[in-house]
């Protein structure tokens, strides 16, 4: 099971991540109460060891935005949102090559099966994380979808993508959400913080446990 917290604005809070077993830390390179810089993590990134996957999250970003911000940082991947045109995927994969990650955004809703068609005809992602939203934020809502309306959706197309499951999970329900949607792996960011922008690292730790044990049943 592939883990990832996301939101970091300091080199404590990814630290943390790294110890209690996350694979990824990520950085909101975005409007939100978690939005960091360039500079703020290129400082950060130095002091995480190579083996944790560092991903940008970008919505609405230029590709010579996205690509400073990945060259400066040392990130390893690219979260991107809807808000970016489709070919922006496909110019990445080709700056970058096939060892930086791309994800792509999918927000939950009645045409899910559609977007995950959609999406697994685009050969330059590595995988798909789909979230819920609300009327003023698309990530880090703390809201989660509906895992038994989504539960079909993410079993027919698992075989072919990797989803990532996100939107509302934290320490108490991440195993249920393993257990209902069989993800690929899992992300969150408001579930584990003590406010916006600070972890609270005793539920870094056991985001990472429940998820991990809940896979490995």
């Amino acid at each position: 099971m592939w883990v990832k917290v996301c939101g970091n604005t300091n080199l404590e809070d990814a630290s943390v991540s790294v110890e209690a077993g996350a694979d990824a830390v990520g950085f909101i390179f975005a409007e939100s109460p978690r939005k960091v810089t360039v500079a703020q993590v290129s400082a950060i990134t130095p002091h995480l060891p190579a083996t944790i996957e560092k991903i940008g999250v970008f919505v609405a970003a230029s590709f010579a935005d996205i690509v400073q911000a990945v060259t400066a940082c040392g990130l390893t991947g690219i979260q991107l949102h809807a808000h970016h045109d489709a070919a922006m995927a496909a110019r990445l994969r080709e700056h970058f090559g096939p060892k930086t990650k791309i994800l792509q955004v999918i927000h939950y809703a009645e045409d899910l099966a559609a977007q995950l068609k959609a999406a697994q005809q685009d050969r330059s992602m590595d995988g798909v994380l789909v979230d819920s939203r609300t009327a003023t934020a698309v990530g880090g809502t703390g809201v989660r979808f509906d895992w038994q309306a989504a539960q079909r959706e993410f079993f027919a197309a698992s075989s072919h993508l990797r989803l990532i499951a996100a939107g509302g999970l934290k320490p108490e329900n991440v195993a249920e959400a393993i257990h209902t949607l069989r993800p690929w792996g899992v992300d969150s960011v408001s579930g584990v913080e003590a406010a916006p922008g600070h972890k609270d690292h005793e539920r870094v730790k056991a985001f990472v446990r429940a998820a991990k044990t809940a896979s490995a049943k």
